[in-house]
């Protein structure tokens, strides 16, 4: 199939999200040549989805059988591949428990994995040799279908996103050997809703990515993460394409609705614009209507530009917005996260050199096609990305939302003024990258 035809394919797939023949909210698969567990859909090495068109190996993923011998709770066998592959199975909208067993009996592994468009939700699990984890988190899966036959308004590049598609796809990178997934839909999860422009958007390709997406990793299984920010919006546009009303015809009473823009909105020239102005305007709107469902709205402030004035200290590029968001907070009694202050001591912490490896910041030739540097001082790369997901998760911890109960067990302190190490974290990339921008600046 050419990559005209495969685009079409796509786009059609993407356009009958949640009409297709897929309604099954339950799957339990077994993987490896030899069938192992009973009542599990066995799933061989050759398995894939674009055949199946219900289940399988995605994305001309290869992937091998591993024999397990010696283990009684663990007859048959599992799968592992030398590079990143992809599993697949078609499921409609709402939030699924992933429950996955893996390990290997003649070897140590070391997995992560992603969902749909590169969300992190496990970060190197390490097993030792003989030794088995069972794992637990949630994914959210969406389509474009709002009631009474209206639909969100995509842009083109969404068209092709998995977070768009009517499967449940995920990514195992590292050295992974899986042995079982079970995918369940559950209906009591608090979903926390996203909404933003391009620092909180699910970026599909490498080296780009947004806090929204590393955020899932830090909750256990209770809370879902929905993000539905995209690249270039503003509060007017997001209101526009409909996304607002798509999140509020799905949102149940306890959910959340994460709010993070300005960035566009600064760029909004017309009478009634500005931050004072339409900017206020729309964020007392989303905070109104959410409440309205039952809601729990949190304004979170315009993260910081890697911008550096001739002391070397971060300035600010954002205007009246992070202010104006502030005032809305505090006149509406919501939770305020102020991502803007905590970025900026991020960013002054690292310096101007070191905060590089937080952006987009790349020489010529680390891409495949990339003849050029890259230089990005407003998006992030995954470390970058990563970081700011643990400014968000501060901030939950500082507003003592009702979300804290959800985080991670093992969650380590952090303070923005004290980054991580950017030389200690390890990301497993993803095969695909692109060099366009993101939309917004």
């Amino acid at each position: 199939m050419n990559t005209k035809s495969a685009f079409l394919k796509m786009v059609l797939f993407t356009l009958l999200s949640g009409t297709s023949f897929a309604q099954q909210t339950h799957w339990r698969f077994d993987f490896g040549a030899e069938k192992g567990l009973k009542g599990y859909v066995h799933v061989l090495p050759e398995t894939s989805f674009e055949s199946n068109g219900q289940y399988g190996f995605d994305f001309g993923s290869v992937v091998q059988a591993v024999k397990y011998s010696g283990k009684k709770a663990f007859p048959g066998s599992g799968i592992k591949s030398k590079k990143p592959f992809y599993f697949s199975a078609a499921v409609p909208e709402g939030n699924y428990r992933v429950t996955l067993t893996m390990g290997d009996a003649n070897d140590a592994t070391a997995s992560t994995v992603k969902a749909e468009s590169r969300r992190l939700m496990l970060a190197e699990v390490k097993t030792k040799q003989g030794e088995f984890v069972t794992k637990t988190f949630i994914v959210n899966i969406k389509n474009r279908n709002i009631a009474a036959g209206q639909m969100v308004a995509l842009k083109p590049r969404e068209l092709t996103k998995l977070d768009w598609d009517d499967k449940l796809t995920l990514e195992f990178d590292g050295h992974t050997v899986l042995k079982t997934m079970e995918l369940t839909k559950v209906d009591d999860q608090i979903t926390v809703f996203l909404a933003g422009n391009s620092t909180v958007v699910n970026q599909d390709d490498e080296p780009w990515a947004s806090w929204g997406q590393m955020i899932p990793r830090f909750f256990k299984p209770g809370v879902a993460i929905a993000n539905h920010a995209e690249s270039g919006l503003t509060l007017g546009s997001f209101i526009g394409s409909r996304r607002l009303s798509k999140i509020l015809s799905i949102m149940k009473p306890g959910d959340y609705l994460f709010i993070e823009f300005g960035h566009n909105d600064q760029k909004e020239k017309g009478a009634h614009d500005g931050a004072y102005q339409s900017y206020t305007e729309r964020l007392k709107t989303f905070v109104a209507e959410t409440r309205k469902k039952g809601g729990i709205p949190v304004i979170v402030t315009s993260t910081s530009r890697r911008s550096f004035d001739q002391e070397g200290k971060i300035q600010n590029t954002l205007g009246d917005f992070p202010d104006a968001a502030r005032k809305v907070a505090a006149a509406e009694n919501v939770a305020l996260i102020d991502l803007n202050a905590m970025t900026t001591s991020l960013f002054n912490a690292m310096g101007e050199v070191q905060s590089k490896k937080a952006f987009v910041h790349y020489p010529a030739n680390r891409y495949p096609g990339q003849d050029k540097a890259l230089a990005d001082n407003t998006h992030f790369n995954p470390f970058g990305a990563y970081e700011i997901a643990r400014c968000v998760v501060l901030g939950i911890q500082q507003q003592k939302l009702g979300l804290v109960k959800y985080l991670i067990n093992d969650l380590p302190t952090f303070d923005p003024a004290q980054p991580d190490d950017p030389m200690s974290w390890r990301w497993p990339e993803s095969p695909k990258s692109s060099l366009i921008k993101p939309d917004g600046n």
